[in-house]
């Protein structure tokens, strides 16, 4: 068998930027359990941030991030991401993604929580499809193998340090091996936990659940980001409606007419995502509605038709002209701020094991996502892997606050066959979702580990998707059970408050 200088599991924008470095320095294989077009990025309508319009500094959008954070982010991993955005972006604008520009300038917009205009987008809202081709586009015209329908099922570690991945070829049935000197986890992150998501179907937390099966730390998975503006149409699935749509001026009105934001909070519209996702959920209980309204009509015809040109070309397919009539939408799962534990070189606790993007965390995020920072993340931190010293194996960890090390409780359930990814979905959603507490946690743990019980072994890709969904549920179950406080993102009502002694991560980690 040969042996790959690198093999990276995923193909979406983490896994094709990692892969484009990586062939600078050796052989480099890209597993992907669909087609290499097949991804969660390509979603991505906010765009990417960066400091680099007039007035703005690296400090600012510092503050920006740590603030977001919640007192969690680590501020290393943040400096590094500030200082090294400019740069970046040079490189995206190199490989010829077309960012918006206004009068030759590249075009900066404003999202919520930035306190300055720092948003690049490309085509508009479709920042994530464009990058994601032009990186595609490069993977194919390079000598990097790239192997579709090819899901991973096994990290394989001995004494420590990682020696390849096996994985299933769908198109055969066959299981092969792909020895290894480095292993890149770039797989995204676990949206289909839940009955309301953003998040394509790709999105079943594979990285998490392969990286715990094989003994790596996962950290802060309690922090599951919801996006407060996806569309709500009956029989639709959940359409991402942009942050940069409140950013350009949309305003949130209830089932009546009002606008509800400034009673919650001094940033209205602009506060964010937690503050206003939770906002959101309880003015539809106090109206007894299952959506609001978003509101552009007072816009230009012409700013909402050039500037979100997918959200309204999807609204306008679906019977609803966004120029002259508001957007009905409510919370949906969009982005999991944990993952698989690294340092600021991508490195997991398993030598040669390594993690990037939406799977990985990086401490960079703390408690809740700062819009935007997502994509800048998945480009800074790529690369850091990729040029890091390649016998360097370093141990910082996330720089705030202790480590709650544990592993997965037992639990003294009877085993219940699980029917389906839908059952899962609904008590995510109903009992880990949004607004969470102790007992309905206790019995979403205690259902789920139920289920761990009677999972059949895996022959295909949804059975080894639903052993992954199962897996990730548990652990983003039993961390929330950990932490008994609210953070960003994380909300309990039998511990409503924020505690200066819950300025720790939760780690969980095999046995």
């Amino acid at each position: 068998m040969r042996t790959y200088d690198y093999v990276i599991i995923g193909s979406g924008i983490a896994g094709l930027y990692t892969a484009l470095l990586a062939q600078r320095r050796g052989t480099a294989l890209i597993l992907t359990k669909g087609s290499i077009d097949d991804c969660n990025t390509k979603h991505a309508q906010g765009g990417i941030a960066a400091a680099i319009g007039e007035g703005d500094t690296p400090d600012l959008h510092f503050w920006d991030t740590v603030v977001a954070g919640a007192g969690l982010s680590n501020r290393d991993t943040v400096r590094i991401l500030v200082t090294e955005a400019a740069d970046r972006i040079a490189d995206l604008i190199e490989l010829g993604v077309p960012f918006d520009t206004i009068d030759g300038e590249v075009a900066l917009a404003r999202e919520a929580a930035h306190a300055m205009p720092r948003i690049l987008h490309a085509g508009g809202d479709a920042t994530g499809e464009h990058i994601e081709v032009t990186l595609g586009r490069k993977v194919r015209q390079s000598r990097i193998e790239v192997l579709e329908q090819c899901l991973a099922t096994q990290i394989v570690v001995e004494d420590g340090e990682v020696k390849g991945v096996r994985a299933l070829d769908a198109r055969t049935g066959s299981m092969e091996e792909f020895p290894c000197q480095q292993l890149v986890l770039a797989t995204g992150g676990g949206g289909r936990l839940f009955k309301y998501t953003t998040n394509s179907e790709v999105a079943t937390g594979d990285g998490v659940a392969l990286a715990f099966q094989a003994g790596a730390e996962i950290m802060d998975m309690e922090f599951i980001q919801f996006h407060p503006t996806a569309i709500r149409l009956p029989g639709v699935h959940p359409f991402l409606i942009s942050e940069a749509v409140r950013g350009e001026g949309g305003l949130l009105r209830n089932v009546e007419g009002y606008r509800f934001m400034p009673d919650y909070s001094p940033e209205k519209e602009l506060a964010p995502r937690d503050v206003v996702t939770r906002s959101m959920l309880y003015e539809m209980q106090k109206t007894g509605s299952d959506r609001v309204f978003l509101d552009i009509t007072h816009l230009a015809p012409r700013v909402i038709t050039t500037r979100f040109p997918h959200i309204y070309r999807f609204c306008l397919d679906h019977g609803l002209d966004i120029t002259k009539g508001q957007i009905p939408v409510a919370p949906a799962a969009h982005y999991m701020m944990g993952g698989v534990k690294t340092n600021s070189w991508g490195e997991t606790n398993i030598k040669g094991l390594f993690a990037v993007g939406e799977t990985a965390c990086t401490g960079l995020h703390g408690a809740n996502r700062l819009a935007s920072n997502s994509l800048l993340e998945v480009l800074v931190f790529a690369k850091r892997v990729v040029e890091r010293d390649i016998d360097k194996f370093s141990e910082d960890g996330p720089g705030v606050g202790e480590l709650v090390h544990c592993g997965l409780p037992r639990r003294d359930v009877p085993p219940v066959p699980l029917a389906g990814s839908t059952a899962l979905q609904t008590l995510m959603w109903e009992n880990v979702g949004i607004i969470r507490g102790g007992d309905t946690l206790d019995q979403a743990a205690n259902a789920i580990a139920s289920w761990e019980k009677c999972l059949e072994k895996p022959v295909d890709r949804s059975s080894y998707e639903l052993n992954s969904l199962v897996l990730t549920a548990r652990l983003v179950a039993e961390a929330a059970l950990i932490r008994q406080e609210s953070r960003g993102a994380h909300f309990r009502t039998d511990f409503p408050e924020t505690s200066p002694d819950w300025v720790k991560h939760v780690v969980l980690k095999k046995g």
